[in-house]
């Protein structure tokens, strides 16, 4: 990217295989600086399954170097599609995932930029991880500023509706759900929920418009799985799963009932916040907002 470089090596001693994620020594500002260390902070406290794993932070020339470990895997984007489509790859994978984002969760740290590129799998082990922490937070919330498209931190495409600075509310780890509800879109139709090549135009889609359902696009897919995706792209944050675990007891339960009939299944059945929070959104003016809005 304009501000790393990433290169596989191995180190002299041992042999070892290990990632180098290095900033480049002309983006090395104090501000990136800062990030930088933070995203190793980050990563270094968290030590779990599924999350990669730093080794060392180091100087390199002018700048710092980020050392992780190597699964030699590759990223889901970079996987032929046709295989994860199925639901016999497709579930694995993203029970998973929902174990993972859990684990992220209740280190209490939100990602904010999940997406296949930043998801790793090894093609022979099955093996996966999360990579990426650069621009994660150990906040409960952030309030993000309004910004022209093209600097907003994060993937457009998968992109959280609030992350966009186009909402009057702040970020929390509910944004992740939303992130990762539009991976599954890809992983099971081939393309995100919103392919377009305008900035400006997909921000208005994440916040405005809702994509066609998956099982539109593909019949193949049971229906509570579409239904799983859409509650996880829902636009307000309450709208979506309120926990990690809730997902992943649905996506295991699809899984144990595979191939079996998944007509009767409910989604939801487990999905309990772990944490109090005050809603963003406005309860019991109903009224009121109807007449603001037909003003509008």
């Amino acid at each position: 990217s304009p501000r790393t470089q990433i290169y596989r090596a191995r180190k002299q001693n041992d042999g070892t295989a290990v990632v180098l994620k290095i900033l480049r020594p002309e983006a090395a500002s104090s501000e990136n600086l800062a990030r930088f260390r933070q995203e190793y902070k980050i990563i270094s406290g968290m030590n779990a399954d599924g999350i990669i794993t730093s080794r060392a932070l180091e100087k390199f020339e002018n700048s710092l170097m980020i050392v992780t470990e190597e699964i030699n895997g590759i990223s889901l984007n970079k996987l032929p599609t046709e295989k994860i489509r199925t639901m016999k790859h497709f579930l694995p994978i993203a029970v998973r995932l929902a174990g993972i984002l859990e684990n992220i969760h209740k280190h209490h740290v939100i990602h904010k930029d999940i997406n296949p590129s930043n998801i790793i799998q090894n093609p022979e082990t099955g093996q996966i991880q999360v990579i990426d922490f650069g621009i994660s937070t150990e906040l409960p919330r952030e309030n993000v500023g309004l910004q022209i498209p093209d600097v907003l931190e994060g993937t457009l495409a998968y992109m959280s509706p609030e992350q966009t600075g186009r909402m009057n509310r702040s970020v929390d780890f509910r944004t992740d759900f939303y992130s990762l509800g539009a991976t599954f879109y890809k992983l099971l139709t081939g393309k995100p929920p919103f392919d377009l090549d305008d900035p400006l135009e997909m921000v208005h889609c994440h916040l405005a418009k809702n994509p066609l359902a998956p099982n539109l696009i593909n019949p193949e897919i049971p229906i509570p799985i579409s239904k799983i995706v859409m509650k996880l792209m829902a636009k307000n944050a309450e709208d979506r799963y309120q926990s990690a675990y809730g997902l992943k007891a649905d996506l295991e339960d699809c899984l144990s009932r595979y191939p079996g009939k998944l007509s009767d299944f409910v989604i939801g059945e487990h999905d309990i916040s772990d944490r109090f929070r005050i809603p963003q959104k406005l309860y019991g003016r109903e009224q009121e907002i109807e007449k603001l809005l037909s003003a509008f």
